[in-house]
């Protein structure tokens, strides 16, 4: 996977805001209790072409307290990177993104995920194309589908794009962990991720 120039095009691409391989999360996992003083955090799981690419900018907010690249929503359990590259799966690459609500709100990650990504490119992101790199938000519960709704909505009427917004709302159902080679690949290839 070469992705040559896609974080200067991805920074660059929206500075406003719209929203005002192993493991498996199940939907009866989406909230965990935990931390140093018994907070109570939420998971939101985002589909941006690259996992690679989706991980930095989630990763620097205050709130959020882990970032996962993985693979969701597909048929194949336990899929492998291979497998999911072929386009076979139905799995997408994604992030999950464990955060603390009392610091940081869903809808700011929505503003997040927004920039990050061409919401009007059904075939895949940037550099990346295939049916494993489309845009997907997958809600975890009634609160996180109403609030991706109505940002995907205040995108669409913002006028920004002459094309309509094709990202994808769809409930939560599976995420597998990728490939620890995978993960945090922008810290342990930082020459490989910027060329």
């Amino acid at each position: 996977m070469k992705r040559k120039g896609l974080v200067p095009v991805m920074i660059l691409l929206f500075t406003t805001s719209f929203a005002g391989a192993s493991e498996q999360s199940s939907p009866g996992e989406m909230n965990k209790t935990g931390g140093e003083s018994g907070s109570h955090y939420e998971q939101a799981t985002f589909a941006g072409g690259c996992f690679w690419c989706m991980e930095p900018p989630f990763e620097t907010l205050e709130g959020v307290i882990d970032v996962v690249s993985g693979y969701a929503g597909g048929r194949t359990e336990n899929p492998t990177y291979e497998e999911v590259t072929s386009g076979r799966t139905g799995h997408v690459e994604a992030v999950q993104i464990t955060y603390d609500p009392s610091k940081i709100s869903y809808s700011e990650l929505l503003d997040v995920f927004w920039g990050q990504i061409d919401p009007t490119d059904p075939h895949g992101q940037f550099a990346d194309k295939g049916g494993q790199y489309r845009t997907v938000i997958f809600y975890h519960n009634e609160e996180q589908r109403r609030l991706a709704q109505k940002s995907r909505k205040a995108l669409n009427a913002s006028g920004r794009f002459k094309r309509p917004i094709v990202t994808e709302i769809v409930k939560f159902s599976n995420f597998y962990k990728a490939e620890d080679y995978h993960q945090d690949y922008y810290k342990k290839n930082p020459i490989r991720y910027k060329s």
